[in-house]
């Protein structure tokens, strides 16, 4: 049965003509928004903290560093998926 695989031609999955650029973009605009909301989540997070510190509010304060936590946390999580999708798809192609 081995010996049957590897006789068989691999098939990769190509775009349609024209579809590339568009994907293209749009998975670019999608990362930049995740690059952007982990900025805003980060500098809103600091600030809590900050005003928290200022005002001596203990409140504030945990929930800017709950937010960081979750921020750092769910980069961790990304990462991590990420990961793992490339390696359940690898190449893209079937034998």
């Amino acid at each position: 049965m081995t010996g049957l695989l590897l006789l068989l031609p691999l098939v990769c999955p190509v775009a349609p003509k024209g579809i590339a650029s568009s994907t293209d973009m749009i998975a670019g605009n999608v990362l930049w928004v995740v690059i952007w909301m982990f900025g805003i989540a980060t500098f809103v997070s600091v600030g809590a903290m900050l005003v928290g510190r200022i005002f001596h509010a203990p409140h504030i304060s945990k929930g800017g560093a709950m937010g960081l936590a979750g921020v750092v946390g769910t980069a961790i999580v990304l990462m991590v998926i990420g990961g793992i999708i490339a390696a359940i798809i690898g190449s893209g192609c079937v034998q």
